[in-house]
């Protein structure tokens, strides 16, 4: 056998043993330092009279292990920490001491990004059987199964500095267009095959989006059981448009773990609370206190970062500049204390309205820190009508409601089109393009009480009030089976929401939420009353809606992600209040739609839905060789809507029921699933250009509906790693 092979084994059977979580209990320090800076910017762009302001950041790395070449620090943030790990019930809880970073609060989500670059760089547990990092999950080289995905090699023997004999043990890939590792492991002979050093490094036929370089540095001491535990962590990674030239940003970040208390309990006090606590002065330590908590000495460039970059905020070409990119990314424009926007939706049009002019904005929190005010104003040049929105909102937690946790009450009234069944009004000039008929819209007055508190640990209640008045326009009608004709419907609702989402990282935007994936579900669940005779309401009814969202990962097979949901209603109502399952006649690709589903097209008063999507990260066609540097990713996915109407809800069997929409030959346009579920699949290509998706979508069943799409190709964007 080879004895490569027969070490590594012996390094897999011993390794819950080594690993920190066998311990009953754990307490360490830890430094963490993550730093961002441009790098090989060229000399035509260096020399730029322009850029001669910003001469005093140009800088060249210090790492020995860095290949880049003259540097722009733009970021860096520390942090220290006590951690207390418990095994039986787990709880890990961090405290943190110490806070310091540079400030770009201005213009992104600080806490947000820090989230990110903190799944991007996340913790390297090698004994693990799986590594997440730059958001791509990699199998680790003392995984079960790992032997089956590399090759090993002893490739020497050497003497550590506490005259521990060592066996540098190589690794590469069985194939080298797979997501793993290469690099070296330093396995210890005194009979625990503990790791005592890590070199990692990845291929260069991956398929990692921007990387152009990846190199992970680890230290392993000896503790005071005799076991080897991880003293500091060094993950370089140096991005690019371009795989092997051309500017791109170096990132960093090192990890210092040290004070290793083993198997001694904590007080019960320790384990209790959020799993990330921070101390109220972690960031108002001086220089003077940093200096002694950093275990080691910040390099000279990066010890000017910080002062760098408050000088950089002040020149005006540089916050020019991020003006620009906000605009660009949220959408706003901030005028001290007013953000002015969305801009998307300042140009749109539709069947019913025509050519639509839209302007608004929202005060900021320098306007004032309780109090909130939102509107816009929007003309229909087809139909000469105004629609507007305006919202108070205050906030209960003393916090921006801009900000996670939110805490607040509002209260809003809109007066505005919209397409029936769809939650969120597409109102910019690219989602106007439509295909078939979309000519059967609404015109809605809605006035509504909203309470919204979410908890540090990503639990949020909700309560509301809703008064909805809903009048038909365009070819759209509200006519009974009875024929009589419905001008308008009132509906007043109360309603109660509940989302957990245990151990959630996102990223707040300034008008958006992003969820940075995990492995942990996301809940959600709502009860909604109809209030019959409660300002106006004209029906008594009764809907429950719980949905569960989860992702899979799968290794260097990617990762699938799964969401599943039902509902039921309950109550005699007509089709307008019961469920309106979303369509999509636009061009583009959208998750939470049936992407083949006309609007209006199904109607259900209970259902339940699977909708399955899995990334392939490049599987297959990082093999081709063809296609291999276009370093493209795969798509394919499923959606399933099962369903139907009660017998008093089916507009046939009761005269007072409103009849489904039809089209002008009186064709009926709007159905119920009849116990047979709709399908549609996809398949599709990502990474085009490093942003755009493609999906080839096809409609599996109900085809003999009128003026629907059986398949077609639909276009989406979508950034990541």
């Amino acid at each position: 056998d080879n004895p490569a092979v027969e070490l590594i084994r012996e390094v897999i059977d011993h390794k819950d043993g080594n690993r920190a979580k066998s311990y009953d209990y754990l307490q360490y320090n830890q430094y963490e330092r993550i730093g961002f800076s441009l790098n090989n910017l060229p000399a035509q762009i260096t020399e730029k009279k322009i850029f001669h302001k910003y001469d005093f950041l140009i800088g060249h790395p210090d790492s020995a292990e860095s290949t880049t070449k003259a540097i722009l620090p733009v970021y860096m943030s520390e942090k220290t920490s006590e951690n207390y790990y418990r095994k039986d019930p787990e709880k890990h809880v961090q405290i943190i001491t110490g806070k310091k970073e540079v400030d770009f609060s201005d213009y992104l989500d600080q806490d947000g990004m820090n989230m990110y670059l903190n799944r991007m760089y996340a913790d390297v547990d090698i004994y693990a059987n799986n590594i997440l990092l730059v958001s791509n999950q990699f199998l680790s080289p003392v995984a079960e199964s790992a032997p089956a995905s590399y090759k090993y090699f002893i490739s020497d023997t050497v003497l550590a500095a506490d005259n521990q004999k060592l066996i540098e043990l190589s690794f590469v890939p069985r194939n080298s267009t797979n997501i793993l590792f290469e690099g070296k492991l330093f396995v210890t002979m005194d009979g625990n095959y503990a790791i005592s050093k890590v070199e990692l490094g990845i291929n260069k036929d991956i398929n990692i989006n921007w990387v152009r370089q990846f190199h992970i540095y680890q230290d392993f001491e000896k503790q005071a059981d005799g076991r080897y535990q991880v003293s500091k962590t060094k993950l370089m990674v140096d991005y690019g448009l371009l795989k092997t030239k051309g500017p791109g940003v170096y990132g960093e970040r090192t990890v210092v773990l040290s004070n290793y208390v083993i198997n001694k309990a904590a007080p019960d006090q320790q384990y209790q609370g959020n799993d990330v606590q921070t101390l109220p002065d972690a960031a108002a330590q001086d220089n003077k206190t940093w200096a002694v908590m950093r275990p080691d000495t910040l390099s000279a460039a990066d010890s000017k970062v910080y002062s760098n970059i408050d000088s950089l905020k002040k020149i005006p070409s540089f916050k020019h500049a991020m003006s620009i990119l906000l605009i660009i990314n949220a959408d706003f424009k901030t005028l001290k204390t007013v953000d002015v926007g969305p801009f998307s939706s300042f140009y749109s049009f539709n069947p019913v309205e025509g050519f639509r002019l839209s302007f608004g904005g929202r005060t900021t929190p320098e306007f004032n820190k309780k109090i909130y005010f939102a509107s816009y104003g929007a003309y229909g040049f087809r139909d000469e009508k105004w629609k507007y929105y305006y919202s108070t909102t205050y906030a209960l937690n003393n916090k921006s409601i801009y900000t996670f946790p939110e805490h607040y009450i509002r209260a809003s009234y809109q007066n505005d089109t919209r397409i029936p069944g769809q939650e969120i009004h597409d109102d910019s000039f690219l989602t106007s393009f439509k295909r078939g008929d979309n000519d059967k819209w609404l015109y809605n007055k809605t006035s509504r009480i909203d309470y919204l508190h979410e908890f540090s640990n990503h639990f949020s209640y909700g309560l509301g009030l809703k008064n909805w008045r809903q009048r038909p326009a365009g070819s759209l009608a509200y006519v009974t089976t009875g024929n009589v004709s419905i001008p308008d419907l009132t509906t007043t609702e109360l309603s109660v929401n509940m989302r957990w989402a245990p151990h959630e990282k996102i990223f707040q935007g300034k008008t958006y939420r992003t969820n940075i994936p995990t492995q942990y579900p996301i809940i959600t669940s709502s009860l909604t009353a109809g209030v019959k005779g409660l300002l106006d309401g004209e029906y008594d009814y009764q809907k429950a809606t719980i949905s569960l969202f989860k992702v899979f990962y799968m290794s260097q097979f990617g990762l699938t992600n799964v969401t599943l949901e039902g509902s039921y209603t309950n109550g005699k109502a007509p089709y307008p209040l019961l469920t309106i399952h979303q369509g999509n006649q636009s061009y583009g690709y959208k998750d939470g739609t049936y992407n083949m589903l006309n609007f209006l097209e199904f109607v259900s008063d209970h259902y339940v839905s699977a909708n399955i999507e899995h990334s392939f990260n490049g599987f297959f066609l990082n093999k081709v060789p063809l296609l291999r540097k276009a370093k493209l990713l795969e798509y394919a996915g499923i959606k399933i809507l099962s369903g139907g109407l009660r017998a008093e809800n089916t507009p046939e069997l009761n005269t007072s029921l409103y009849k489904f929409a039809t089209d002008i030959n009186g064709q009926p346009l709007t159905y119920s699933l009849n116990h047979t579920p709709y399908i549609e699949g996809n398949i599709g290509v990502g990474n085009i250009l490093k942003i755009f998706r493609v999906d080839f979508v096809k409609r599996f069943n109900y085809l003999d509906h009128p003026g629907i799409s059986k398949e077609g190709f639909r276009l989406g964007m979508q950034f990541d790693f």
